[in-house]
């Protein structure tokens, strides 16, 4: 069983004998072998971000060379000893440019602000950090405790209530994500989880949570041993998918994606895009879950960890720092202002196309992209055999565990370009 503490003694024993066996790193419940994709990532001499590389990608104060780094990334993805600290790059936690001083108290401010949050959120609910979770009510629509509730009293402020009403559907969703990973037989592990959750549902009250959150969270919780850590990587992320879970009564933040989606796809592939039409799935709603939860079904956990940093490689912009920096309903602004030729270059490959290209449709992002060259991949059998919306939906499903995903990274660009072409002419 992998603890809290699992991923540091696993790269420990890594090093000493200098093996790559990625389920060393990422073990598997033996009961869940059989039915577990294999990953198709391997770490590649010479193309993987090594730690070696990585270390060496830092001058003496700190600063690091996020070129050179997204160029390694881009070409071979990360080793899994260094993943954590690699995201947090990418992800905007930290500014390339700052020092190694500079990090260390901007760490740990964010670990003393979760503390705060947690405290709050654990005033009310006592059970939060307790190394427990909650997977029953605990609350009435109307703010009274259930029998036997984990809560201190009654509430009546909207807030409070909403939040709590959530609570024990993140616990549902925590027991259920990646069971296949032997560091979730902990249920202290689980509770960390559940506890990350818990406080973004408090602090972004305004999405607060909704199912899939668990399965972007999940990978920041293996990676980063701080729980606050963890929470702030978690919490970048979702600057970026965050409208992907605003629901209404009426909407599902997706839709956006997959209006996109159409219009891609329209363009590109007319003629797929009238066959899904007449299939009456012109709407793409059997890309919602790839787009939703970025391809966690699709692809294996390694692998899907591996698509995740490519993207957020090839999608990075040198200015997300200081753009999530600001709060939240500020920065789903666009980050590609302000970009001279030597910022240009710290771009990632697929935003430095939208920059030049003058492209500021922020829901252009990659993974519409991605879905668009799945589905140029599998447009001969689409248009072949696909009768009715269920056989698309079979012939999609194919694809889990069977795709690579520098290879489908590598179509989303080029897709992404003759997009660009065409809807300019």
């Amino acid at each position: 069983m992998v603890g809290c503490g699992g991923l540091t003694e696993i790269v420990d024993i890594m090093k000493r004998t200098g093996a790559e066996d990625l389920g060393d790193f990422y073990p598997i419940r033996p009961d869940c072998q059989a039915d577990t994709p294999k990953p198709r990532f391997k770490p590649r001499a010479g193309k993987t971000l090594s730690e070696r590389r990585w270390n060496a990608a830092f001058s003496e104060d700190g600063h690091l060379d996020i070129e050179k780094v997204l160029r390694r990334i881009q070409r071979g993805g990360v080793h899994p000893a260094i993943k954590g600290s690699v995201w947090e790059f990418v992800l905007g936690c930290f500014d390339p440019n700052s020092t190694y001083e500079e990090r260390n108290q901007l760490r740990q401010c964010r670990r003393e602000q979760y503390i705060r949050w947690k405290a709050e959120c654990q005033h009310m609910v006592p059970v939060i950090g307790s190394g427990k979770l909650i997977t029953t009510p605990i609350i009435t629509d109307v703010g009274q405790p259930v029998i036997d509730s984990a809560i201190n009293s009654s509430f009546s402020d909207k807030r409070s209530i909403q939040w709590m009403l959530a609570l024990h559907q993140i616990g549902l969703d925590v027991v259920r994500t990646d069971r296949a990973l032997a560091f979730y037989e902990s249920e202290k592990n689980q509770a960390k989880l559940w506890d990350i959750l818990a406080v973004y549902a408090w602090v972004d009250n305004d999405i607060s949570y909704v199912q899939g959150m668990n399965d972007i969270c999940s990978p920041m919780v293996i990676l980063l041993e701080n729980e606050a850590d963890a929470f702030w990587c978690f919490e970048r992320a979702m600057r970026r998918l965050r409208e992907n879970f605003r629901c209404s009564a009426s909407s599902m933040g997706v839709q956006t994606q997959l209006s996109t989606l159409s219009q891609v796809i329209k363009t590109v592939d007319p003629k797929l895009h009238q066959h899904l039409e007449d299939l009456d799935g012109g709407e793409y709603l059997f890309a919602f879950r790839m787009l939703m939860v970025l391809f966690r079904r699709e692809f294996s956990f390694v692998d899907s960890l591996y698509l995740w940093e490519l993207m957020w490689a090839m999608e990075y912009n040198p200015n997300i720092f200081s753009l999530y920096e600001k709060p939240i309903a500020e920065s789903d602004k666009s980050a590609a202002s302000m970009l001279n030729n030597k910022l240009l270059k710290q771009c990632g490959k697929f935003e430095r196309n939208k920059v030049k290209t003058g492209c500021k449709d922020q829901q252009s992002a990659l993974a519409v992209f991605l879905v668009a060259s799945v589905l140029e991949a599998k447009n001969k059998r689409i248009l072949k055999e696909a009768k009715g919306l269920d056989d698309v939906v079979q012939i999609l499903s194919d694809i889990t565990g069977n795709m690579d995903a520098r290879k489908v990274c590598k179509e989303a660009l080029k897709i992404h370009k003759k997009y660009l072409s065409k809807a300019k002419k």
